[in-house]
C-alpha cells in the first residue's frame, strides 16, 4: 500500500499509474499494487493512510495487530486524534476522533502514543485493552489472558491502564475490570476459562464426550476422554507454565498415571485458543493410537 506523497510521482505520472492499472487506487491519494492479497492488515494500513498523519489504528484492528483472536476478521476502527476526519473517504472504517462524529468518540486521548506493527501505527497494548470493551466486550477476558500468557503486559500494568481510564461513562471499563479479577485470582484459572476454552474446542471439533472433573487415581483431572484411559490437563499461565517446583509435580503426576495406564496430554491457554486445530488433532490422533493398540490385529 502506498500514498501518493510516498511515491514521489507527480500527479499525473500517479494518475497513469491507476489508468495503467499498476495501482488500485483504494482511497484518494492511497493506492495497492496490483496482485497484492486483499489482508486484514492491508485494509488497516489503507484506512490509517486514507486518515492522514496521526491516525493509527485502535480497538479491533489493534487488538488483531497484537495478536489477539478477538473478532475474525476484524473490523477497521481508527483514532485520528485532534482533528476532523471525514469517513466516508473510506469505505467499512470505524473512527476514533476527539470531538469528531464518528463510530468511537473516547473521552480521553491517554496512552496513544502509537506503536508500530507490521509497519502499521496502532495504540499500545494496554490501551488496545480498554477500547476494546467498548466494542467487543465478550473478547477482553481472552485479551487480557493473551496479553498476559503472551508477555505483552504484567498484570499490575493492566492494572494501572483500568485505574487510568476509569472514569464515570466510559465504556469497556466494566469488562476490564471483571477480566482482571479473574485472572488475579491466585488459583489456576482452568474452571472460568481454560476448561470452557476446551469443551468448546470438543464441540467444534466433534471429539469424543469428556468428563469434566472427574476422579482419576485418587486425583482430580480436567477432563477424562469417555470410555478411554485418556486424560486432558489444561495448564494455566501463572502456575504451569511459569513455576518450576509446579512444572515438576505435573511431570511426576503424569509419571505415576502413566503407570497405571493412563495417558496424560496437556495443552496451555496459549495453544488452546490460538492453535484449536492442533490440539483436536492431537487428541484425535492420540484416542485413534490407543485404540488400533486395543484391536485384535495389534496383538
Amino acid at each position: 500500500v502506498v500514498t501518493w506523497a510516498q511515491s514521489g510521482l507527480t500527479s499525473s505520472a500517479w494518475q497513469r499509474a491507476v489508468a495503467a492499472g499498476t495501482f488500485d487506487r483504494v482511497a484518494p491519494g492511497v493506492a495497492r499494487l496490483i496482485g497484492t492479497a486483499d489482508t486484514p492488515e492491508q485494509r488497516i494500513m489503507i484506512a490509517v493512510l486514507a486518515a492522514g498523519p496521526g491516525a493509527m489504528a485502535s480497538h479491533r484492528s489493534a487488538a488483531h495487530l497484537h495478536g489477539i483472536p478477538s473478532v475474525e476478521p476484524p473490523p477497521v476502527d481508527l483514532i485520528v486524534p485532534n482533528r476532523p476526519w471525514e469517513p466516508r473517504r473510506s469505505r467499512g472504517v470505524d473512527v476514533s476522533s476527539q470531538g469528531n462524529v464518528g463510530a468511537h468518540r473516547p473521552s480521553d486521548l491517554r496512552r496513544t502514543a502509537p506503536r508500530r506493527i507490521d509497519g502499521i501505527p496502532c495504540t499500545n497494548i494496554l490501551r488496545t485493552l480498554v477500547d476494546l470493551g467498548a466494542v467487543a466486550p465478550h473478547a477482553v477476558h481472552g485479551a487480557v489472558g493473551h496479553a498476559l500468557t503472551n508477555d505483552l503486559a504484567t498484570l499490575p500494568a493492566v492494572e494501572t491502564a483500568l485505574v487510568e481510564h476509569a472514569q464515570r461513562g466510559r465504556s469497556g471499563i466494566t469488562a476490564l475490570r471483571r477480566a482482571i479479577d479473574d485472572w488475579s485470582l491466585d488459583a489456576k484459572p482452568a474452571d472460568s476459562v481454560l476448561e470452557p476454552a476446551m469443551k468448546r474446542l470438543i464441540s467444534r471439533y466433534r471429539l469424543p464426550p469428556v468428563e469434566f472433573h472427574a476422579h482419576v487415581g485418587g486425583r482430580e483431572v480436567d477432563f477424562r476422554v469417555i470410555g478411554t484411559p485418556i486424560v486432558i490437563e489444561c495448564d494455566g499461565w501463572r502456575y504451569h507454565g511459569r513455576d518450576r517446583r509446579q512444572f515438576e509435580r505435573d511431570r511426576a503426576t503424569d509419571a505415576e498415571f502413566a503407570a497405571h495406564g493412563w495417558i496424560v496430554l496437556r495443552f496451555t491457554y496459549r495453544r488452546i485458543t490460538t492453535r484449536p486445530s492442533e490440539v483436536a488433532r492431537r487428541i484425535e490422533q492420540t484416542i485413534a493410537r490407543w485404540a488400533d493398540a486395543r484391536s485384535p490385529d495389534a496383538a
